[in-house]
C-alpha cells in the first residue's frame, strides 16, 4: 500500500491532497505545527470513512526544525512503511513592505518555505533513491514567478524553490525518483483569509482581480501532475503566462507599474 507524506497537511491544499489520496486507499502521514487542527483533520478523515485509524499517522512538528522533522518522518515510516509520495505543502506568508517587515518575520518565511521544504525532502530522499522509486512534489507559489509589492520575503523564499527543484531534479536523474514543482494561485485557505487582512493595496493592483481557486481544485491538479510525473505545474492563464513567457511579460508589467505609481 502506498504511503503519502504531506507537510502542511492539517488544512488547505495539504489536507485536500490528503483527501484525494485517502480516497485511493493510500496510507497517510500528515505533518503540521498546529496540534489541535492536525488532530481535527485526522478525526475528520477517519469519521468520514476516507481512511482507517491504522492507516493515518500525524506528527506535530515545525518543518523548519530539521532534526525534529527527520525524527517524525522516521517514526511515520516505521509505522506505515517507506514514503512513496512526498508533498511539501507547509508554508507561511506575512505581507509587509521590506522596510517595515521585521528581520524575524522575514527569516520565518524563508525558514518555513525554503528550509522547511529542503528538510522534508532530506528526510525521505535518500530512502527513495535507495529503493529506486518515489515522487516528490514541491509546492511553491505563483508569487515565485514575479516580484510583488509587500512580498519580498515570500517571493524570495518561493522563488528559491525553483532552483532547488531544478538542481534536485538533475541529481535525481536516472534514480527513479521524480521531482516536480507547482505554482498555485491565490487559494481559499485559512492562511489566505488571514493574509488578505494585511495585503497591501499595491499588491492587489498588481495581482489583479482574478478569483482565488478552491483548495480542492488546486489539490486535484497537483495529484494529477504527480500521477503523470509533470515536472512543472502552472495554474490559470496569468501564472502559466509568467511561467512560460516571464522574460517577455515581466518587463512590460514592471514598466506599467512604474508608470502607475
Amino acid at each position: 500500500m502506498m504511503h503519502v507524506v504531506v507537510t502542511g497537511g492539517s488544512s488547505g491544499i495539504g489536507l485536500e491532497v490528503a483527501r484525494l489520496y485517502a480516497a485511493r486507499g493510500y496510507r497517510l502521514t500528515l505533518i503540521a505545527r498546529d496540534a489541535p487542527r492536525l488532530e481535527k483533520a485526522r478525526e475528520e478523515l477517519i469519521t468520514t470513512g476516507q481512511v482507517s485509524d491504522v492507516d493515518i499517522h500525524i506528527a506535530t512538528v515545525d518543518v523548519g526544525e530539521d532534526a525534529d522533522l527527520s525524527a517524525a518522518v522516521a517514526a511515520a515510516e516505521a509505522a506505515l512503511g517507506p514514503c512513496d509520495v512526498l508533498v511539501t505543502s507547509a508554508g507561511i506568508v506575512e505581507p509587509g513592505s521590506f522596510e517595515t517587515l521585521s528581520s524575524e518575520a522575514f527569516a520565518a518565511q524563508v525558514t518555513t518555505n525554503l528550509m522547511g521544504t529542503a528538510n522534508a525532502v532530506r528526510a525521505i530522499y535518500k530512502g527513495m533513491k535507495s529503493r529506486g522509486e518515489g515522487r516528490i512534489m514541491i509546492v511553491s507559489s505563483g508569487a515565485a514567478l514575479i516580484g510583488i509589492y509587500g512580498y519580498a520575503a515570500y517571493c524570495a523564499s518561493k522563488a528559491a524553490l525553483t532552483g532547488f527543484a531544478e538542481a534536485l531534479g538533475m541529481e535525481a536523474a536516472g534514480s527513479g525518483v521524480r521531482i516536480s514543482i507547482c505554482y498555485p494561485p491565490d487559494t481559499i485557505t485559512p492562511q489566505f483569509e488571514r493574509e488578505m487582512l494585511t495585503r497591501p493595496r499595491e499588491a492587489k493592483i498588481v495581482m489583479g482581480a482574478a478569483l482565488p481557486w478552491t483548495a480542492k481544485a488546486v489539490a486535484e491538479r497537483i495529484v494529477r501532475g504527480i500521477d503523470r510525473g509533470t515536472p512543472r505545474i502552472y495554474f490559470g492563464f496569468s501564472i502559466t503566462g509568467l511561467g512560460l513567457f516571464g522574460s517577455l511579460i515581466k518587463p512590460l508589467l514592471f514598466w506599467w507599474y512604474q508608470r502607475r505609481f
